[in-house]
Parts: C-alpha cells; structure tokens; sequence
C-alpha cells in the first residue's frame, strides 16, 4: 500500500490525540472513504479493525465523546513484538533476505511470500508473531507489494550499438532522397469470438458486456493476425489481418498489399524503399523464405529493397511498436474482438493526436507453415550483403527490368 501526502499528514495529527480521540478520528476518516475505508485506515494508523469498528459505531449511534474515559498512560498497554522480541526484526530481515536473494535452503524459496507463511516460518524459528504483525513491521521496514517489471535486456548482442547507429543513418539517408521507410512487424495474435480483452471501456454501471468463461480456441472463429507496416515519414499505417499462420510468405504479401492500397500512391517514382524488421519471426534475418519472397516483391515492383534488422532483444525499439500497435491495442481494450469484421474496423479506426492514420484490411488467404526454401532458389536470389553486421543489414534488388503494378 502507498501512503501518500495526505496519509502522512494523517499520521501526524493522530501522533497529538488520545486513545479514544484517535479511534473517532480513524472511524470518522473510514466512514467518509465508504466501501473499503475499514481495511485502509487499519492499514495507515496501525489502529486495530475491532477498535475502528467501535468508533464507527459510537459515532453512528450519536454518542458524544467520553472525556472521563480512562486512557493509558504513556508506554501503557501490550508491548509491541519487536519490544518483547529483540531478535524478531533481525530474524525478519534475514528471512526476507534469504528468500529475495534466492537463498535454495530457505524455507521460503519455492512458497508463496505471503504475510501468513513469513509468520509461520517465524513462529517455527522461535519468533511466535502473525500475519498482521509482520504486515505491519514489513511496511515500517520500507517493503511494499510489487509486482515484476520488465528491465532486463539479457546479454547484448555484438555489434548492437553499431546496429543501431547504422539503421539511424539508413533512415535518414532514405528519408533526405524522398524514398520510404517502414518499421514492420507482426503484432501479438489475437483469438477471434467472444473472449475477454484486457483493459476497460465505458459501459452503463452494472452493465459488463457478457463473454465466454473460457479462452478455448474452438469456441472462436481463428486467429487473427495482424501485420503491420508503418510509414515514418507520412505517420500512415497499413495491417494486413491473416486468419491462418504467420509466414514470411504472408509477411511480404502484406508489404505488397501496402503497396497497392498505400504505397504507390505517395511513392510512385521512387526506385529504392527500406524495411526496418525485428530480427526473428516471420521476416527474421535468418528466414530464408523471408528473402525468398521479398525477392519475389523486388523482382515485381522493379524496386530496390534494402532491409535493416534490428538486434536480438531489442524489438520494443522499432518503431512500429510504440508508434502504431500500441495505440492499436489502447483503441480495443476491454472491447471482445467478436468478427474479424470487428477487428479490421477496430484496427482502421486508431487515431491519435500527432496524427496517426491507419488503414486495415482482412487477408483471407491460406499460408502455410514450414515452407522449405531449396538451396538453388537461394543462390539466384540478386542479393547483396552490407560491410557492416551483414548478417542483418542487405539489399535485394530486381533481377530483371519490371514494371510498378
């Protein structure tokens, strides 16, 4: 629980006030906070919940403060468990430590770090306490509920910080001539039907929109997968939205869809375009069926395709994540995605403030998983490796003269 100013301020006015002043002010306080006042103000002042119930009910019952009411001295009353048990703090925190530091001979390494255990491996050590002793001492010794946060990047990969200097002067480069530049990848894939979506929307009180107690795939329509391809400079998004597996085939059909629907439109005379991809998945550096078909594309549109992966672990950096697919996310959450008619609307229908459009469209082709790539179609791919980190920096070009269609 966080305490904030107002919380703070609390405590000191309590520090000034009698036992019995001190219990109608916390009644008074968890009165005025309703549903849930009880447990917080127990939680803040220390006070016991039988002793804040007693004030709300005096306080209900219009009884006026008892000035005669025998109050304890100072120091008076039970003494406090780390007053009686010097050693329990230190156990405690020993305890504590043992278990966060991954200690394989605590007691507590492979249990849940409730309150309730703490105190049962404490009473086994010697220390007899409860849950709402230890509550109370964990939140005096600086400890809060927590939840886990996504920090660690794990070893980085040679040549990371080169990579993305090298993609940061490819994107300017593209940019300075008037050529595009798009970030491109595959959102999470998303089960079509009546299934709960995270996040919440406005809906009449007391009135949820009712979903299926189960996320069983068989009670939905499929998958619903949506690939992406965000343009930098013009800020416009395209989603091509698969219904079967997520194949480089289908990765590069959906750059030829942006093309046709978006592309050649704002694009026409270009004759070079660079692709800005994660570097695994279905248009990974090291999937040949992603070249196989991008070749293909080249050979096609009669355009230069240079492609710039970016290092392993590091795919919240692309563009498109933070830039398109998270407000794509923002504008369905808590909304069931029912029909891929819902999705593809859902998708069309993002807009931000900076100006973001999205256009979307419903793939309904059938692409098929584990397509091998035979080493001879790979040998006449017209394909040309960078000087640096070749391994995710290349460019393919058209193998013959074609037109733009």
């Amino acid at each position: 629980m966080v305490i904030d100013v107002v919380d703070k301020l609390m405590l000191k006015v309590l520090e000034t006030l009698n036992e019995a002043q001190a219990r109608w002010y916390i009644a008074r306080e968890a009165i005025r906070i309703g549903r849930g006042g009880l447990k917080r103000m127990h939680e803040i002042s220390g006070l016991s919940s039988p002793t804040i119930m007693k004030g709300m009910r005096e306080l209900r019952q219009g009884k006026q403060l008892d000035v005669t009411e025998r109050i304890r001295r100072p120091g008076g009353g039970r003494k406090r468990l780390e007053q009686s048990d010097p050693q329990f703090t230190h156990a405690l925190n020993k305890l504590m430590d043992e278990s966060a530091g991954g200690d394989p001979m605590s007691h507590l390494r492979w249990t849940n770090k409730s309150t309730t255990n703490i105190a049962e491996e404490l009473t086994r050590q010697g220390h007899p306490s409860s849950d709402e002793t230890v509550r109370r001492r964990l939140r005096e010794l600086g400890y809060t509920m927590q939840a886990s946060v996504k920090v660690k990047e794990g070893p980085s990969a040679v040549g990371r910080d080169k990579q993305f200097r090298y993609i940061n002067a490819q994107v300017k480069k593209f940019l300075v001539r008037g050529e595009p530049v798009l970030s491109v990848d595959t959102k999470k894939k998303e089960q079509v039907g009546d299934f709960k979506n995270p996040g919440t929307m406005w809906r009449p009180k007391g009135k949820p929109l009712a979903v299926n107690t189960s996320d069983y795939p068989n009670l939905g329509s499929g998958p619903a997968i949506p690939y992406g391809a965000y343009d930098v400079n013009r800020n416009e998004g395209f989603v091509n939205v698969g219904m079967t597996h997520d194949t480089a085939e289908f990765a590069v059909e959906s750059l030829r869809r942006w093309w046709r629907m978006v592309g050649r439109r704002h694009y026409n005379a270009v004759r070079a375009l660079l692709l800005c991809a994660d570097g695994g998945g279905s248009n990974g550096s090291r999937n040949r069926a992603w070249k196989f078909y991008l070749q293909r594309l080249s050979d096609e549109l009669g355009i230069q395709l240079t492609v710039c992966h970016y290092p392993p672990g590091t795919s919240k950096w692309n563009k498109i994540e933070h830039r398109m697919f998270s407000f794509i996310s923002m504008n369905w959450r808590g909304q069931p995605l029912v029909s891929y008619e819902t999705v593809v609307n859902l998708i069309g229908a993002t807009r931000t403030k900076t100006g973001l459009r999205v256009k979307a469209k419903l793939d309904t082709s059938t692409y098929k998983a584990g397509v091998k790539i035979p080493d001879e179609a790979m040998e006449r791919l017209n394909i040309r490796l960078h000087q640096i980190n070749p391994k995710w920096n290349y460019t393919i070009s058209p193998r013959q003269v074609g037109h733009k269609n």
